[in-house]
């Protein structure tokens, strides 16, 4: 990790998490787990290290542990004790025994933010993006040979999607996975989130997120989504939940012939007056 550099706000902020009362909770959840053999390393040093990981995104914990053991800062942000690398291995694999505690977390940590920004949630946004498997992801078993079956694959619950052009990326094929995530228009937090393979369709994602974020106690007034969204059971979703769906047309035949415009009379274009006030109904 020679070269990166910490800048000490990134550390101190780190800090701040871990002393927040959230995480707090999270670490005397974690430790109540902590019912046989030796105590190992504390776990504010190993929930550190992972926070560590997600805010430098790192893709690796060989790396993650390197950089921490490099900067004293972040050395004293997570109490002085840098973990070894096997150890951040084996406490990533408990983090997926009990998920349980850690969404109870996470909803605590979007409980408090709501609190503080009562806007948060009011409207939102959807969309996916592509999340690489880091992982060997060679599609046939040789040039010009068959396709790989899913289990032939190192990771075998990562698939090969499609991903559009970024910048100076050019779209096309690769393998691993894909987030999708709703995330507040006004101050960019995200409020719910999903990761699925790589292979499946982005629009049936938009149900579920929705049922998170309502589950959540946030109660969005509109949802903005790409044309990619543009679905009929997108919008049922979205009209389910009192919902106003903000999604650009595909050009569909239908859309060439203009079916979607309000009907024309002899008067001009139809209007319609809804019941509900919020939304212009008298």
């Amino acid at each position: 990790m020679a070269g990166q550099t910490v800048p000490p706000r990134s550390a101190s902020a780190l800090a701040g998490i871990l002393d927040s009362p959230e995480i707090g909770r999270l670490l005397a959840e974690l430790d109540a787990t902590r019912w046989t053999g030796r105590p190992g390393y504390p776990l504010r040093a190993m929930v550190g290290v992972a926070l560590a990981k997600s805010l430098y995104s790192i893709p690796t914990w060989t790396r993650t542990v390197a950089l921490v053991r490099e900067h004293e800062a972040l050395r004293e942000a997570i109490g002085g004790e840098c973990p070894s690398v096997y150890a951040a291995y084996r406490f990533a694999a408990k983090l997926r025994v009990y998920s349980d505690l850690l969404d109870a977390c996470i909803a605590r940590v979007l409980d408090r933010l709501h609190r503080e920004n009562p806007e948060m949630g009011q409207d939102i946004s959807i969309d996916g993006s592509d999340l690489p498997a880091y992982a060997n992801g060679q599609r046939f078993v040789s040039k010009g040979g068959r396709e790989r079956s899913d289990d032939e694959f190192s990771d075998p619950d990562a698939s090969w999607g499609h991903r559009s052009a970024v910048s100076t990326r050019k779209g096309g094929g690769f393998y691993g996975y894909k987030i999708d995530m709703a995330t507040c228009s006004h101050t960019g937090f995200p409020v719910a989130w999903n990761v699925r393979t790589a292979r499946q369709a982005e629009a049936p994602a938009a149900a579920p997120l929705l049922e998170a974020v309502t589950a959540h106690g946030f109660a969005p007034a509109t949802c903005a989504m790409d044309k990619g969204y543009d679905v009929g059971p997108v919008y049922e979703a979205c009209e389910e939940r009192g919902i106003r769906p903000i999604i650009p047309l595909r050009n569909t035949p239908a859309v060439a012939r203009g079916d979607h415009r309000p009907p024309k009379c002899s008067h001009g274009e139809w209007t319609f007056a809804g019941s509900d006030p919020n939304r212009g109904g008298v």
